[in-house]
């Protein structure tokens, strides 16, 4: 493979292990942000009226933020009813033809989270609810996550093409 798509291999794969590693560790503020709800209602009698959305919110970034990471280790979930009888050079060709449709579901996933991103920001969008945080900070970030996504998805589509070709890329 050319040198640029390899530096483009490295680079992504880099990136989107920093993030995800990163994504991994949203669980924690997320669960103590329901433990706080928690103990201010039982204990105290204080419903908190931000903590679902805030959780909602902590939880979507966690899985659009870890997405790239877990295409880039293969922890994705496949349905392996032929895959497992293919050969390792057979898995590569399919892997390179399914991606593509991928590929294509992020871009159009892309240019819509942009397109919403957008919108959010200009027009100072709120939930509709009591708490009615704005929406740009998450739509930027769930944007982002699709964003690295669809980056991965192509750096996986050359690496799988070289798998085919009988190399590596990694």
């Amino acid at each position: 493979m050319p040198e640029p798509i390899r530096l483009y291999v490295r680079y992504v794969d880099a990136v989107g292990y920093r993030v995800g590693r990163f994504a991994m560790y949203l669980i924690f503020p997320m669960g103590a942000i329901l433990l706080y709800s928690t103990v201010m209602r039982v204990f105290f009698g204080y419903p908190v009226n931000w903590v679902m959305e805030m959780s909602q919110f902590m939880l979507s970034a966690y899985y659009l933020l870890g997405g790239a990471y877990s295409l880039q280790i293969d922890a994705h979930v496949r349905m392996d009813l032929f895959y497992s009888m293919m050969s390792p050079r057979r898995r590569a060709m399919t892997d390179a033809f399914t991606i593509l449709f991928v590929i294509f579901y992020l871009a159009v996933l892309f240019r819509a989270g942009v397109s919403s991103t957008e919108y959010s920001i200009t027009y100072a969008q709120k939930n509709y609810t009591a708490w009615a945080p704005p929406l740009w900070p998450i739509k930027t970030i769930m944007t982002f996550g699709i964003f690295l996504m669809l980056l991965q998805s192509i750096s996986t589509f050359f690496k799988n093409v070289a798998e085919a070709r009988g190399k590596s890329l990694a």
